[in-house]
């Protein structure tokens, strides 16, 4: 992966299971095969089975790999990466057979996050242990969102004991160049795990912008500009996910070179939201 990767989620368009920060050469090829052809139990191998359902969900199936998915403790479970950078568990993939493609809106509603307070809490054991300059990152991603007055509040500790919080943001030593790497809400719930890797020569604000930008995937944000990833100089559509991608009204639909969502960051970022961001997230929670 390479730098100035980047995490982006507001202007804002809707999805729903997982991450980002990587350039990819996506495959626009749909497969509208029914999920009824589908095992009653998924595998997490690369086999027909998921390649279907994955196109089936409008993913790109180009370079689709079984992971080890590393955790906050240095455990791994499987996983099904694809586009690089987006993780499906096996939960998150039953959850793709069960979706409802009758109404967009209602796949939309269902995974947003119920409002609520929100635990999140910054990793602090072992090499999975923000440093003390992406925990102050940490601290001012979530203050962006509490300054908003939004119906979701984030309530943020730092520790070792994640396992009941909503979220969890850690550092992966193992991580490939540098940004971050998320998932969606599902549930009404949020994405749990948020990744960062390879931001130790960044600034402050560089890290609050990646975390800040994980964190809106994680409540159900997509970048913003998902039809081309301009920022990250290219010319290739991330797909709709099966759900569409939906523009917040009052927000641009063209390229917005300032939002905290786009695809990719540079060395310059401020880790603030711009004006389309805020109406994006005030439109939605």
């Amino acid at each position: 992966m390479k730098h100035f990767k980047s995490i982006t989620v507001l202007s804002l368009f809707l999805m729903a299971f997982v991450a980002c920060q990587k350039d990819n050469d996506y495959n626009q090829d749909i497969n509208e095969n029914s999920l009824e052809t589908l095992p009653q139990e998924l595998s997490l191998e690369v086999t027909e089975d998921i390649i279907s359902l994955l196109k089936t969900n409008h993913y790109n199936v180009g370079d689709v790999k079984a992971i080890d998915f590393m955790l906050p403790d240095g455990s791994t479970e499987k996983r099904i990466q694809v586009e690089g950078d987006i993780t499906f568990s096996k939960a998150q993939l039953e959850s793709l057979k069960k979706i409802d493609r009758s109404s967009d809106k209602n796949y939309h509603t269902d995974n947003l996050v119920t409002p609520r307070t929100l635990s999140i809490i910054g990793y602090t054991g072992g090499s999975q242990a923000l440093s003390s300059k992406e925990r102050t990152a940490l601290q001012y991603a979530v203050d962006n969102y509490n300054n908003l007055g939004l119906t979701i509040t984030l309530s943020l500790t730092f520790g070792t004991n994640y396992q009941s919080k909503d979220m969890v943001v850690y550092y992966n030593p193992s991580g490939s160049g540098s940004g971050g790497s998320a998932g969606f809400p599902s549930n009404g719930n949020p994405n749990k795990y948020i990744q960062i890797y390879g931001l130790d020569n960044y600034s402050t604000d560089v890290n609050e912008h990646v975390i800040t930008h994980e964190i809106g995937h994680s409540v159900g944000f997509r970048h913003t500009d998902w039809q081309t990833r301009q920022s990250c100089g290219q010319n290739t559509n991330e797909g709709t996910a099966g759900v569409g991608a939906n523009p917040i009204p009052g927000t641009p639909e063209g390229y917005d070179p300032t939002s905290l969502m786009l695809a990719c960051f540079s060395a310059s970022e401020d880790g603030e939201f711009n004006a389309n961001d805020i109406i994006g997230l005030n439109y939605l929670y």
